[in-house]
């Protein structure tokens, strides 16, 4: 174009053309990130199954129970003569406090979340049982056991254990649910994990163990 000459409309079509092309890519990539984020947003499907792996594998699925999802953040036996476990074993009352024979302290560590805006009230029956039937219901320690898994109620938007507490910040940032189990179920693994919600006990989930 000469200098001095005003654009025609034939000089202005092509950089017309080349906006609307570019118009139209943005409009494309919108769409398609649009399809993303709700791709994103709904991927989180109810579960109500699945393997605990632990520290060789990966980490357990989170558990739909009713309004609450759980996960067991690690599971393991205990040792009374160890400094972290013996923590895990405080203010346990008299009656329970001491093994039999062919017995052994076994530990879960459980996270629940509270995704509404409403309190909930997390599950007080969850047990473990082995592949030969045998089920076994935790053990609750004292009040003076700052780890223990106690069930009530999980804020709203909230979690168990709450942030500021020992157990949240903690070697496994858990709650912990506290078995005596029988040596002879470590033959008949893997042992899983079932939770019973509070309000429908047919709402139902479960996970197997590592140990």
């Amino acid at each position: 174009m000469a200098a001095g000459r005003s654009p025609s409309p034939a000089d202005r079509l092509p950089l017309r053309m080349s906006s609307a092309r570019r118009k139209l890519s943005f409009a494309l990539f919108a769409v398609l990130g649009s399809l993303l984020l709700g791709a994103c947003g709904s991927s989180h499907s109810r579960v109500s199954t699945g393997t605990y792996a632990g520290e060789s594998g990966a980490n357990a699925p989170y558990l739909d129970v009713g309004p609450l999802v759980y996960e067991v953040q690690l599971s393991r036996l205990l040792n009374p003569y160890d400094t972290e476990d013996s923590a895990y074993l405080h203010d346990l009352p008299p009656s329970v406090s001491r093994l039999l024979p062919g017995q052994e302290w076994f530990g879960v560590f459980l996270q629940v979340y509270n995704h509404s805006a409403r309190p909930r009230l997390a599950a007080n029956s969850v047990t473990v049982n082995d592949t030969q039937g045998t089920i076994y219901v935790p053990v609750i320690p004292g009040p003076a056991n700052e780890f223990a898994y106690r069930g009530g109620i999980v804020p709203a938007n909230g979690r168990l254990p709450l942030l500021d507490s020992v157990a949240a910040n903690g070697a496994t940032q858990g709650a912990l649910l506290l078995y005596k189990i029988n040596l002879v179920s470590l033959d008949n693994r893997p042992l899983k994990l079932t939770i019973v919600d509070p309000i429908n006990a047919r709402r139902v989930a479960s996970a197997e163990l590592d140990v």
